[in-house]
């Protein structure tokens, strides 16, 4: 069996990376999957591989209402319920310092990262409070709760909005059984990073392999995270082994929010013993 066997699922943003390995594998434990994303041609080729029957693609982009009622309505005619949301969409977000950031590329950012969010569980929470079940999952980010873990400060207090209005929604869909909770991933070897840098999405993608020896320095465990590292997480707050983890955001990132690395600590510390001559 299955840890989703019967469920019925929606991932928005499922065309790459995390949102696509997040719909393998909730077929993988036994779900029915809406993916939704705005490239067609690799949510088709997603759709075709898992098969119809358990995974069907609406193109669909997550910031416009219209296109999230539509996703909502596609599940609720095909497979009659909803009972988890991965509101997972998302992407760069302007760098640079504050003085630099173009207010377009501020309000197209908080279209794609908090906007999404919000229409995403808006359109969601009607469905399962009357159902009186549901989990909506919201992915937010390490950028969320450390300055300096995102390329852009913009993404960070975009993922900081996501996290706390998880919370807010939490408090009240809670009370019709339906769970609100985040996800806060690390460093996961994605393309997200080189889009953010300016390369364009297809060629993105080709450098997710490429960024893992260097993730794999940033945290106390040795290896870089991967989309399996959220799928699993979020396989964990779509079942039903996570019924009374409500309000919660899950922190997957090896420990890199933790604090400083501890070799490197423990040699500045031999190095400041050396500067006073002390044994």
């Amino acid at each position: 069996m299955g840890k989703l066997d019967g469920k019925v699922t929606i991932v928005t943003g499922a065309t790459s990376g995390i949102g696509r390995r997040t719909v393998e594998i909730f077929v993988q434990e036994g779900a029915r999957v809406v993916a939704t994303g705005r490239r067609e041609e690799h949510g088709r080729s997603l759709e075709a591989a898992l098969g119809k029957d358990k995974c069907l693609f609406i193109r669909a982009d997550a910031t416009q209402e219209a296109d999230v009622e539509a996703m909502i309505a596609a599940c609720l005619d095909r497979w009659g319920r909803l009972d988890c949301l991965f509101n997972n969409a998302g992407g760069p977000a302007p760098v640079g310092g504050i003085e630099t950031i173009p207010v377009d590329g501020f309000d197209a950012a908080m279209a794609t990262l908090v906007r999404s969010v919000m229409l995403g569980m808006k359109h969601a929470a009607p469905v399962m409070t009357k159902q009186r079940s549901g989990s909506i999952i919201n992915n937010g980010s390490v950028a969320a709760r450390r300055a300096g873990y995102s390329t852009s400060m913009i993404y960070g207090a975009a993922k900081a909005a996501v996290n706390h209005l998880t919370v807010c929604a939490a408090m009240q869909l809670g009370e019709s059984n339906v769970r609100c909770n985040s996800i806060s991933p690390g460093g996961i070897a994605t393309g997200i990073f080189a889009k953010a840098l300016g390369l364009p999405a297809d060629k993105a993608d080709s450098y997710a392999e490429a960024m893992k020896a260097g993730f794999a320095k940033n945290q106390p465990i040795p290896r870089a995270g991967l989309t399996d590292d959220i799928a699993l997480a979020a396989v964990f707050l779509a079942s039903d082994d996570s019924t009374f983890i409500n309000g919660h955001d899950l922190v997957v990132d090896g420990g890199i929010v933790g604090g400083r690395l501890w070799t490197p600590h423990q040699e500045g510390v031999k190095a400041m013993k050396q500067a006073f001559g002390v044994e």
